[in-house]
């Protein structure tokens, strides 16, 4: 695999050593050695990604299934992303790409951007693994698909550095951010990181032009207690009480055997964030209740959802409840292009 230059990072001290600052690890790396993600190396004291233009995964998805449920409901988005992961998650449910070197594929962004627009895509998704440690791709790719009329998506672990999600935003249309636990401990044994720097990522997230929306996957016995759960919603409606939850149900994988999510864990779950949120999802299970999107201020039913299908019976074209008029807080065809 080619290298290709990398941004945010410095030299260490004295000899070859470079510190990878892109995000929160700041791994320093020696030459010909590779920081945590993998894919960031030190090559005669310079930092350079080997993952620029190669993709691990390419194909067309629903919108819903990143999930973005406020972002062009029922749409179909050219979704990617590289191999690799600066987590390591023990639950990972992409393990076999994120925490493996799987075979990948070359396409340039430019290659990219054609296939998003003759596919009539609504945009790019940066998704699958974690797209921030393919930064300078994401970015490069990005801008192109601006200039082509359409919209970037980045699902992520918010597991980088507040310059460069700064960077990221100004070309990021609508986000998913994986917020896996209200416990520090719970990061640092399971994930192999810490919390608060991806709080600090929603906050910045949800301070831009950017929709977010946060996902938790719900894993019986380790980030399931009503505490945890609570802890959760109340930090999110101390951010913003608009901003979409996901409560996802999880599946033993990769190094971890605990029994799949119970429905009524979600179902819980998703009672207790209806305390404080507007917005609460459930998802990766067939239930009820936590699919459809109904207005805050009157409660008529504003997207219609089965599995990852989506209409907007109750939205107007003018980007209004049709029974009150209350601006809604989806994008869609009825706002502006930026």
């Amino acid at each position: 695999m080619e290298k290709h230059p990398a941004k945010y990072w410095t030299k260490s001290g004295s000899g070859a050593v470079v510190q990878c600052e892109l995000c929160p690890h700041e791994c320093k790396i020696a030459d010909s050695a590779f920081g945590v993600c993998r894919v960031r190396g030190n090559s005669g004291g310079e930092l350079f990604t080997n993952t620029y233009s190669q993709v691990i995964s390419l194909s067309m998805d629903p919108i819903e299934k990143k999930p973005l449920y406020h972002f062009y409901p029922g749409a179909q988005i050219l979704s990617t992303g590289p191999r690799g992961c600066n987590l390591k998650c023990q639950f990972c449910q992409n393990w076999d790409i994120s925490q493996e070197d799987g075979p990948t594929s070359l396409i340039e962004p430019e290659q990219l951007v054609e296939v998003a627009v003759k596919q009539e895509s609504l945009g790019i998704a940066y998704t699958y693994t974690e797209p921030t440690i393919a930064f300078e791709f994401v970015m490069d790719t990005a801008k192109l698909a601006r200039k082509a009329g359409l919209k970037n998506v980045l699902v992520t672990n918010g597991y980088v550095n507040p310059k460069p999600l700064a960077e990221l935003l100004t070309v990021i249309d609508a986000l998913n951010i994986d917020l896996k636990a209200m416990d520090d401990g719970f990061y640092r044994k399971y994930c192999g990181a810490r919390l608060q720097p991806v709080l600090e990522s929603i906050r910045n997230a949800a301070a831009s032009d950017a929709i977010v929306e946060i996902t938790n996957l719900l894993i019986p016995g380790y980030n399931d207690s009503d505490e945890n759960i609570r802890l959760l919603v109340d930090f999110i409606a101390s951010v913003d009480e608009f901003l979409p939850l996901h409560f996802s149900g999880y599946y033993p994988a990769y190094r971890f055997d605990a029994p799949p999510t119970p429905t009524e864990v979600l179902l819980h779950a998703h009672r207790i964030g209806e305390e404080k949120l507007a917005y609460v999802y459930t998802g990766n299970r067939r239930m009820d209740v936590g699919f459809n999107t109904h207005c805050p201020k009157c409660g008529n039913l504003l997207v219609a959802r089965s599995g990852f299908s989506a209409d907007a019976p109750g939205i107007t074209g003018n980007g209004t409840c049709s029974r009150c008029a209350r601006s809604v807080d989806i994008a869609g065809p009825w706002t502006k292009l930026s």
